[in-house]
């Protein structure tokens, strides 16, 4: 199982606000094009993956949207205004949850009410944590065995405080190259890196 978290601490928790927020300071369009290279290929869609967008700009508390590529059914487009909608949606369900809590959108899609920090706690237990950054170890050869688990966000940084957080959960820094790129850049390349490396296995 391959799973990517995203977490967006500018995206807005209200669906409205989400759908206005495309190509402005907040940049909600970043999670649709995560989930298109995440989850989707050409005519079809892999096996074996969740996607946790964490959307952090909340009046009470964050909402984690996942997406779990084997029950997902029709999706109403690969197009980002289609994978938006789905976002949207599932902001709507979540309307009136309290803290912790988990209610499922429709099949292969579900909303918690879960913060960024409990979310990586809750996946370290039996996943090999990543977190991506520059500076880490290249990707590119290392071994993975069993559930990996990456970890990125969208166009701001993660905070300092958080990154050692996730290295006393065990998450390891690795790099895809020395450029800064979108998130939905180092998920395709994450994708590729991991195929080649079972390819070649």
């Amino acid at each position: 199982m391959r799973v990517f978290v995203v977490r967006a601490r500018s995206a807005p928790t209200d669906s409205q606000n989400l759908l206005d927020a495309v190509g402005k300071e907040a940049h909600t369009e970043i999670l649709a094009h995560a989930l298109m290279n995440a989850i989707f290929v050409a005519q079809s869609h892999r096996a074996d993956v969740i996607v946790h967008l964490v959307l952090e700009n909340s009046k009470d508390y964050s909402r984690t949207i996942s997406f779990h590529s084997n029950n997902l059914h029709d999706i109403g487009g690969f197009h980002e205004q289609a994978l938006l909608a789905k976002v949207a949606r599932a902001l709507d369900v979540s309307g009136g949850m309290g803290k912790e809590e988990r209610r499922i959108v429709e099949s292969g899609i579900t909303v918690r009410t879960i913060s960024f920090e409990r979310l990586v706690k809750e996946l370290s237990a039996d996943h090999q944590l990543f977190v991506l950054d520059r500076k880490g170890t290249p990707l590119r050869g290392r071994a993975i065995a069993g559930s990996a688990c990456f970890i990125l966000t969208d166009h701001l940084p993660m905070p300092k405080n958080s990154l050692k957080g996730l290295e006393r959960l065990g998450a390891e820094k690795t790099s895809l190259g020395s450029k800064m790129l979108f998130a939905s850049q180092c998920v395709l390349l994450i994708h590729n890196e991991l195929d080649q490396a079972r390819l070649e296995g």
